[in-house]
């Protein structure tokens, strides 16, 4: 019993310095995507903060497998070197038994990853698609740069040459391609981004509206003192119709409805949704891996140098059969089985060869040797 806490312990103590060493990895380099919207859009690091945090869910998803087997290594590995291992073989203990400890930590961490891959992630993921799409298409908290083209929605762009404190802007040219017949430029000499009950608006002084037909290339021009541009008529127009993958739950997947998914995707849905099920017991399948391969043979003070990296490429073989069985169901549902197999196989024959397997102690010429 004591040794069982004692290994749990210090496979856990390993495996949360993993997670929190991965996740931050991780949150860097995807944090970055989104230093550009918050700086254009000017809104508070908080949106930044709470964009991050609603991705964290699918982060550790990934990161959980990854940890337990990293964990289950580096304890094991170290177990080896300090001749801990040669005296449990003294006393007798199997590599099973030794095993527990670590297969125990990997059913927590295939609990947890079954918590986010059914729960967390859908809902957090849409949280995070619906907070992004309204940062990208609110226009009231468009920051208009000096000398840089702004997007405002998918259809206009929107030029200063110079703006002042009190928001008077200067030099101004809005295009606007909303039309599919003709596009429409708006040059102005000053003007002003304002507020209404209707949303903003975009008051431009002495300029020019110039629209061309798309069909035959004729342009026609109007000269104006005073032009207004409503933009908050843009919100109407601009609304989600879809939701990703990473948005819908388990049932959503495995059964599509035809009203927010693509009837052409319905194999890759369903592909997803079976791997919603299977991807977190990746964390029992690189952790019986790595416990089959660091428990059998001889252990000595020379270091696992050619068994870590043994466990390493096996235990990316799984997942590469894994990320590969997907692709193949996405194109032929009949590969489905073959996702079940590459994670579920790993698992079975590691316990077998566990259960078959004994410690050995080093040689005798070994030991005294070192």
């Amino acid at each position: 019993m004591r040794l069982t806490l004692y290994l749990t312990a210090q496979i856990l103590t390993a495996m949360l310095f993993v997670v929190v060493s991965l996740t931050c990895v991780i949150w860097l380099s995807q944090s970055l995507r989104f230093v550009d919207l918050i700086v254009n859009r000017g809104l508070p690091i908080t949106t930044f903060i709470t964009l991050t945090v609603m991705l964290m869910p699918t982060w550790l998803s990934i990161v959980l497998p990854i940890a337990a087997f990293g964990s289950t290594l580096f304890v094991y590995n170290r177990l080896a070197n300090d001749r801990e291992m040669v005296v449990m073989s003294a006393a007798g203990i199997s590599p099973l038994r030794l095993a527990r400890p670590a297969m125990g930590v990997a059913v927590l961490a295939t609990l947890l990853c079954y918590l986010m891959t059914l729960y967390l992630v859908p809902m957090s993921y849409r949280g995070f698609k619906e907070l992004q799409f309204q940062i990208r298409h609110n226009l009231e908290h468009l920051v208009l740069k000096e000398g840089e083209f702004r997007t405002l929605g998918d259809d206009v762009t929107v030029y200063i040459r110079s703006r002042e404190e009190n928001g008077q802007l200067y030099g101004l040219i809005v295009h606007d391609q909303g039309d599919p017949t003709a596009s429409v430029t708006l040059v102005a000499e000053q003007g002003a981004l304002v507020d209404s009950e209707t949303g903003p608006r975009v008051v431009m002084v002495k300029g020019s509206r110039q629209e061309r037909d798309n069909a035959t290339g004729r342009v026609n021009i109007l000269y104006f003192d005073r032009y207004t541009i409503d933009l908050g008529t843009m919100k109407a127009k601009v609304q989600r119709n879809y939701r990703d993958q990473n948005e819908l739950f388990v049932n959503e997947l495995l059964f599509p409805d035809p009203a927010t998914t693509n009837p052409n995707d319905l194999t890759d849905y369903i592909a997803e949704g079976n791997q919603r099920l299977t991807s977190p017991l990746l964390a029992l399948s690189l952790t019986a891996i790595g416990l089959a391969v660091m428990l059998s043979g001889e252990f000595s003070r020379r270091g696992q140098t050619v068994r870590i990296l043994v466990a390493v490429g096996l235990a990316g073989i799984a997942e590469a059969a894994g990320l590969g069985s997907k692709f193949l169901a996405a194109k032929e549902p009949a590969f489905i089985a073959l996702m079940w197999i590459s994670v579920l196989l790993p698992i079975f024959l590691s316990l077998a060869a566990l259960s078959r397997n004994r410690l050995k102690r080093p040689s005798a010429a070994l030991s005294v040797g070192s």
